[in-house]
């Protein structure tokens, strides 16, 4: 079985993404490996600290180990957005493929610090494992937003995310380049789009050299998707996208089944709202040249 730097390096080499899903429930875990499975691509699935807490670390850990066991499939896990040494530790010993340690809130050089000693005690206890540290400023809470916040003044620079790569030894950066948590309900609706800054990606892809990871991709013009792997994102984050098929997949469900209490024979409709939103995705990240 692949590790993950195998596989980050052969997507790099392809010039394709590797597409991350967050999964909040068994549902959205079976649904993102069925999408996974039906095109034969390598995936990532992510748990929030949050949602780490309401399924158990080791818990989820042991599913997606499964199901790379069973299947001989290449699926791994990450932690993402864990915000503490000791959060990070606990994940690291259930065996996660990768971390996001992000301290992007802190002042630049104690982001720089506290990523350094991180890696160091991530790395004593799996050398396999990556690490990925977060600069700039891309908002919070992968949501229906009322409004966008102003991201301008929280972008990545080149300059910085080379001192930050190089003072760290980060495997993976996670820029700010336009992106952004969540969604706008215009964005729900289809009307309005995010945007990169593919430029910004191509500049900091040249000053650091290392794996890059794309946050907050809900919502974004697929033809920014394109133009930023090419330019150098290797991971692409999905998250609100699938929170809102998941939602409306289970109110279809409700729907149709109003008397039903079983939960089995409700939540196949959600099941597949989240595997077409997954199988898009993912078609689209692994097309990319």
């Amino acid at each position: 079985m692949q590790v993950l730097r195998d596989v980050l390096e052969k997507a790099q080499r392809d010039g394709v993404g590797v597409g991350h899903f967050n999964i909040g429930d068994f549902v959205i875990l079976r649904a993102v490996f069925a999408s996974a499975q039906d095109l034969k691509v390598p995936v990532l699935v992510g748990v929030s600290e949050g949602e780490r807490k309401f399924l158990g670390t080791r818990q989820i850990a042991a599913l997606v180990k499964s199901l790379r066991d069973e299947f001989d499939f290449p699926i791994f896990l990450n932690a993402d957005h864990t915000h503490s040494l000791a959060s990070a530790i606990e994940a690291a010993k259930a065996g996660f493929d990768s971390i996001v340690f992000d301290l992007s809130a802190l002042p630049f050089e104690q982001n720089i610090r506290q990523t350094k000693e991180a890696i160091e005690a991530l790395k004593g206890i799996n050398p396999a494992i990556l690490v990925e540290g977060e600069i700039g400023d891309i908002g919070t809470g992968s949501e229906i937003h009322d409004a966008a916040p102003d991201l301008s003044k929280g972008l990545t620079s080149p300059e910085e995310a080379k001192q930050y790569v190089d003072a760290t030894g980060v495997d993976i950066l996670a820029p700010a380049v336009g992106n952004m948590h969540g969604m706008l309900a215009s964005m729900v609706q289809g009307t309005t789009k995010k945007h990169l800054d593919i430029a910004r990606i191509a500049q900091i892809k040249s000053a650091t050299g290392v794996f890059m990871t794309l946050h907050g991709g809900s919502g974004t013009e697929d033809e920014d998707f394109r133009k930023a792997i090419a330019a150098g994102i290797n991971v692409v984050h999905i998250n609100t996208e699938l929170r809102v098929a998941w939602r409306r997949g289970l109110e279809r469900g409700l729907a149709n089944h109003p008397n039903e209490v079983v939960p089995y024979k409700i939540l196949p409709d959600a099941f597949e709202a989240i595997k077409e939103v997954a199988t898009s995705r993912l078609k689209l990240f692994n097309s990319a040249k």
